[in-house]
């Protein structure tokens, strides 16, 4: 039997595509420290992948010796747990929570359920006991405690993986009736996993050592607008200085209708607009920064007609985040507006920026994407079913190409997918790639798509606009409102709301998406991890 590591590893590496899944490799390089007590690790994964399984990983011979426990371990001394031995795992295994593609092997969101030490129990070779099919065992972990045994009890009839059982022995630790599935957060997060599933809050890194490889996407958190804050503005006039996220603004016209008012409903001031981009940006924030914004302004409201500025104004603050454009020419924007900082959303909304338009590059890198990007933009004569229905196209081939993609409402009457990618590939190869899927996806319903570039020869048809993959070609940025009565908003939702009947691209408002918000979370984050490398399309 091979004891070296790297030899054990192999049929964990063999089912792996470390291009595509953002699971530790293994490297040599990137073992995580022991424990301070010498004793060796272990780690259980709550598991949500084909079906909601328990992961059981015990360090032994410098790997994670691993079994699948579908209804997870238990503290009830009386219950038995089918533990199913799967290939080892390497040791940084014990640090991963993510979402492993769809497509890729076991892919599906991970959370850690419990972690700890152990010691074997009655003798000191525990790959031995292993190899023998008994192991008795003490754990020391957040949630399980005690003494355990595990127990080969022969194969499977449809596999040739080996059965096992699971059992809590009855001592001091030991709970009657004792359940996992009544904790169901990360010991190490909190949180469940529909939240690690809707934003992913780290990226795993294969070629750092383990304990720099987890790393968090989107920058660092900040707060949002204290009571007091949003207090002051309420009680301000017309116009004031506003003291908000460590800025003094200048705040004017207060009570100007920016958007016209919805049936039953009130319309929205531009006090109201600096209020949500006050309370937006802390969420909004890591989807601006270190980006060029392009504003599409509507001073007299969004009654009236706008339009884009791009430069920044010689009245902004000093204070106001810039990015000077090497490669324009001398009649073309040199200095964008850069959303670094809270107060800076802020300003943009009371320069009558009713809508955010960021780059999709980054300043240090603009000829690099972030994102692959897929719009469906209907005609005159598509429905709202017809942009759902290929929108539900496009989940079915992102799940074919097991590619992570994220949804969300244009609020207007679109969709739009946004594909988060590695840095590497330039516009041309994304915008490639994207026509490519956009074509194979039109081709099941040829009757709803136009390929023409102007509207009036669409004939009403959709267009899978794939041309947006392009530099200083923007998109509307998540939970940035639109120009429009009610004052909807550009809001991420999830592949499963497409079968929602009620769903509707305006639905959610600056007045209602900070509920949703603090209900659901951020359901756009993952396009913050870039950790994806587009597959060859065949």
């Amino acid at each position: 039997m091979p004891t070296d590591p790297h030899e054990l590893l192999e049929p964990y590496r063999r089912k792996r595509d470390f291009g595509r899944t953002p699971e530790p490799s293994g490297s040599a390089s990137s073992q995580a420290p022991g424990p301070d007590d010498g004793l060796p690790r272990f780690v259980v994964q709550r598991h949500r992948a084909r079906r909601l399984h328990y992961d059981f990983r015990l360090e032994i011979d410098g790997v994670l010796a691993s079994w699948a426990v579908p209804k997870g371990p238990t503290l009830d001394p009386d219950v038995r747990r089918l533990a199913v031995h799967v290939e080892d795992h390497p040791m940084e295994y014990e640090l991963f929570e993510g979402v492993i593609p769809a497509g890729e092997y076991g892919g599906g969101d991970v959370i850690v359920w419990d972690r700890g030490t152990w010691r074997p129990h009655d003798t000191d070779d525990p790959a031995a006991a292993v190899r023998d099919g008994e192991l008795h065992l003490d754990l020391f972990g957040e949630r399980l405690r005690g003494r355990f045994a595990l127990i080969r009890t022969g194969r499977g009839e449809s596999s040739d993986k080996e059965q096992w059982l699971l059992l809590h022995k009855h001592d001091s630790h030991a709970v009657s009736g004792w359940d996992a599935e009544d904790h169901p957060t990360s010991v190490v997060t909190g949180r469940t996993n529909d939240e690690v599933k809707a934003a992913p809050d780290r990226v795993w890194h294969s070629d750092l050592p383990a304990a720099e490889a987890s790393v968090p996407t989107g920058g660092p958190v900040v707060p949002g607008p204290t009571e007091e804050e949003l207090a002051a503005l309420a009680d301000l006039g017309r116009q004031g200085t506003w003291q908000v996220h460590g800025r003094s603004l200048k705040v004017t016209n207060l009570d100007k209708v920016l958007f016209p008012a919805r049936d039953g409903e009130e319309p929205v001031t531009k006090r109201e607009l600096l209020a949500y981009a006050a309370r937006i940006a802390p969420v909004l924030l890591p989807y601006l920064r270190g980006r060029a914004l392009n504003l599409h302004r509507f001073p007299d409201g969004a009654g009236r007609k706008g339009f884009w500025h791009k430069e920044v104004p010689g009245h902004a603050p000093d204070w106001i985040g810039r990015w000077h454009n090497p490669d324009a020419d001398p009649d073309e924007t040199q200095f964008y507006v850069v959303v670094d900082e809270p107060a800076t959303l802020v300003w943009v909304a009371g320069f009558g920026a009713l809508e955010w338009h960021p780059w999709t590059s980054p300043t240090e890198a603009p000829d690099r994407p972030s994102y692959a990007l897929f719009d469906i933009d209907p005609g005159e004569h598509t429905s709202w079913d017809e942009v759902v229905e290929l929108a539900r196209l496009h989940r079915t081939a992102f799940e074919h190409l097991g590619v992570r993609a994220y949804p969300k409402l244009t609020g207007r009457r679109g969709i739009q997918v946004w594909v988060p990618i590695a840095r590497g590939p330039g516009f041309d190869e994304t915008r490639e790639w994207v026509e490519r899927v956009s074509r194979t996806i039109a081709a099941v319903r040829p009757e709803l798509v136009s390929w023409k570039w102007q509207k009036r020869e669409r004939r009403g048809l959709a267009r899978l606009d794939y041309t947006q993959n392009a530099v200083n070609k923007t998109l509307v940025a998540p939970y940035s409102p639109r120009a429009a009565a009610g004052a909807p908003v550009s809001a991420p939702i999830t592949w499963d709301e497409l079968d929602d009947g009620n769903l509707r691209p305006d639905r959610f408002t600056i007045r209602t998406i900070l509920d949703r918000i603090e209900e659901r979370g951020d359901l756009f984050r993952g396009v913050l991890a870039p950790d994806q490398t587009l597959p060859v399309l065949r």
